[in-house]
């Protein structure tokens, strides 16, 4: 089977650290090891290839210029006709699977005019945090170009049940809308990976991994630690990942006197996540109130590496997490509880052997790559059992 992934929001640098980057290429990975013949097609690559998908075939899709945001999104949304054409010199393909970006709609009316399956992913409600967080000038045309891509699929997975909501503002979308959550690659990710920082003895460990953004509620995480601290004065806290909130998090962790037992490690190499997690003795994603339609990498890979996890109780994290059995969850926002919830952890070595034990395990059975790229393939066979003829879906 011979599959165009497309992934045409340059900032998803495929081959780079962020979670976005660790997500285009767990899907990749785990459609090769279904037995696809995988092709990429993306704005940004930013380095080569990990060893394993030195196989897959990689396209450039044209540079965007940098300046003005309006000039990006008309430069974004002309570069449709590029990869169209890239992907009739490139095809034929059984499947276009495209990772959903705010103005391309390209790969997905492709896969409509050649009658071919074409999947669209949908991690987000991308215009509304382009709105918010980057700037978004011409809305309308965003707005237009999402209902454009949205018909021409034949098939949409979304990562949670939030974004599957958000998706129904859009007409006739609803039945073809499917919740796949993220997964992990738990032969990556385990408790036999040897540390990257040695653990010290007596020394207990508090870790958090990941892009360090506002929606990930660092403030909660710098004052659970400083509560948990004051208690216990032989723990540190290891941060792991960068990210625009990287100088307001260790600003705050500095006034709060806490420099000496904070490490941050700034960006690391994907190779590197899972040995850095075992560099810790108990991991923490204190998302705070609000919005939250994640289905979080980083619970899944603290889980697979056989940590003990404190989360917030906020969105999918109750259906992978259940207190005191896989893992313990706390009030979203809530630092006191985090700290209460850190330091019994702490205290209890046993039971946070039987949680790492029993998170390891849900994965193994619910939440791993190859199981998404199961569900995602199952739609593709539906798909072609009720073929429709090109250019009519």
């Amino acid at each position: 089977m011979r599959v165009a992934y497309v992934c045409a929001d340059p900032g998803v640098p495929v081959f780079g650290t962020k979670g976005s980057s660790v997500h285009v290429q767990e899907v990749v990975r785990a459609l090769i090891a279904h037995g696809a013949e995988v092709e990429i097609f993306a704005t940004r690559f930013d380095g080569d290839p990990p060893e394993d998908l030195r196989n897959a075939g990689v396209y450039w899709l044209s540079a965007l210029p940098k300046g003005d945001i309006a000039s990006r999104e008309r430069a974004s949304l002309g570069a449709n006709l590029g990869l169209q054409a890239m992907l009739r010199g490139a095809g034929p393909f059984d499947f276009v699977y495209e990772r959903y970006s705010i103005w391309s709609y390209a790969g997905m009316e492709y896969a409509r005019e050649e009658g071919i399956p074409g999947v669209l992913e949908v991690n987000a409600p991308l215009i509304e945090e382009q709105a918010r967080h980057r700037g978004l000038v011409d809305r309308g045309s965003a707005e237009q170009v999402a209902q454009r891509v949205l018909d021409a699929a034949s098939a949409i997975v979304v990562v949670s049940a939030e974004v599957a909501s958000y998706l129904c503002r859009y007409s006739g979308v609803s039945p073809r809308v499917h919740v796949v959550p993220n997964g992990v690659n738990p032969d990556r990710f385990h408790p036999g990976v040897l540390p990257l920082f040695p653990r010290e003895p007596g020394v207990f460990t508090v870790g958090f991994v990941g892009t360090l953004k506002p929606w990930h509620g660092l403030p909660v995480l710098a004052d659970a630690f400083t509560q948990l601290h004051a208690r216990h004065a032989d723990t540190r806290l290891l941060v792991g990942g960068d990210g625009p909130e990287r100088a307001t998090l260790g600003a705050q962790l500095a006034a709060d006197g806490m420099q000496a037992a904070v490490t941050f490690t700034g960006p690391l190499e994907p190779e590197l996540i899972p040995a850095l997690l075992r560099s810790m003795d108990v991991a923490v994603a204190p998302y705070p109130q609000g919005d939250f339609y994640f289905s979080p990498l980083k619970v899944y890979e603290y889980m697979a590496s056989g940590l003990p996890v404190v989360a917030s109780a906020i969105g999918q994290i109750p259906d992978i997490i259940q207190h005191g059995v896989n893992g313990l969850l706390c009030p979203p926002g809530d630092a006191r509880a985090f700290a209460d919830a850190l330091e019994w952890v702490r205290e209890s070595p046993g039971v946070a052997e039987r949680l790492g034990s029993a998170a390891r395990q849900s994965i193994v059975k619910s939440h791993t790559w190859r199981m998404v790229a199961g569900k995602i393939l199952a739609l593709v066979e539906a798909a072609m059992a009720t073929p429709v003829p090109a250019g009519e879906r």
